[in-house]
């Protein structure tokens, strides 16, 4: 399975002691070695880097882990292929303009029978049922509003409608901005938490690296870390619940949903209908 790792500020913060952490799983601690890909948001515009190297190999990913690039919205994955071919077009996150805006997506998961009808408006340039996913994610979001961009919570709502059905087909789990906000669903695997004043240190699992953020942060810092497991051994996670969305904003979740997939409460009452799938074993 792909592992995520989604960050939402109060202030322009650098990624840098996660995405160090992240990375080792790329081929240390885990082996998702597929391809890696990271975006910064700046305002509407974002700094995308992608390769279908790992991000232990890749030299794009050193760059990433020692230039404190800072953001507000940050989005980055590791991949370890279960549909398409390891190649740069199939590297998340995936990015599409809407509204004026960048809007940036990454995806955890499977999806099997998922081939649903697209406008053409947003079209996929490779071959993975991610990136068909987030297409049809934003054919509804035009489908419904238009071209005149509508407010976050209404956003929401239409993502909390979308996502379940999306989810019948397999695992799906992401992390979807546009620059304002952090918008993030799972299904199996997701966790977060929020660093906050008064600040304390932090110790890497991944790596032997601790950063005492008291000493390089001020009050007004606030920063939300999500991520397919949990990053740090001394801090408090908090996992998702099955089907559950969250939307964070200034470094803080600020509304969070319970959706309810059918195709999970279909398993629950019989578990012998419950599909393993690929993503589901790594």
């Amino acid at each position: 399975m792909c592992q995520l790792l989604g960050m939402n500020c109060a202030t322009p913060t650098d990624v840098t002691f996660s995405f160090r952490g992240f990375s080792q799983r790329a081929g240390i601690t885990s082996d998702h070695c597929d391809g890696f890909g990271i975006a910064f948001f700046e305002d509407k515009a974002c700094r995308l880097f992608v390769d279908n190297q790992s991000a232990v190999e890749s030299p794009i990913a050193e760059l990433v882990r020692n230039y404190p690039i800072k953001s507000r919205n940050v989005i980055a994955h590791i991949r370890k292929a279960t549909q398409g071919k390891i190649t740069l077009e199939n590297s998340h996150p995936f990015s599409r303009e809407l509204w004026g805006r960048q809007w940036i997506f990454a995806h955890n998961g499977d999806l099997h029978g998922f081939n649903p009808t697209l406008s053409g408006r947003f079209t996929p340039v490779g071959n993975t049922d991610s990136e068909r996913a987030f297409c049809f994610l934003l054919d509804q979001l035009v489908l419904k509003f238009g071209y005149h961009e509508p407010k976050l919570d209404q956003i929401f709502d239409l993502l909390a409608e979308v996502s379940p059905k999306i989810a019948e087909h397999g695992t799906f789990n992401f992390c979807l901005s546009n620059g304002q906000a952090l918008f993030t669903y799972a299904i199996t695997k997701l966790h977060w938490l929020v660093r906050e004043y008064p600040f304390k240190p932090a110790q890497l699992i991944d790596l032997d690296v601790e950063v005492d953020f008291s000493q390089v942060t001020t009050p007004e810092d606030r920063v939300a870390v999500i991520t397919t497991e949990p990053l740090t051994q001394n801090e408090v996670w908090t996992a998702f619940a099955p089907g559950e969305m969250i939307l964070f904003q200034d470094g803080r979740p600020i509304r969070n949903q319970l959706t309810q997939i059918e195709r999970l409460e279909r398993e629950r009452l019989n578990p012998e209908l419950k599909r393993i799938t690929r993503a589901d074993q790594y």
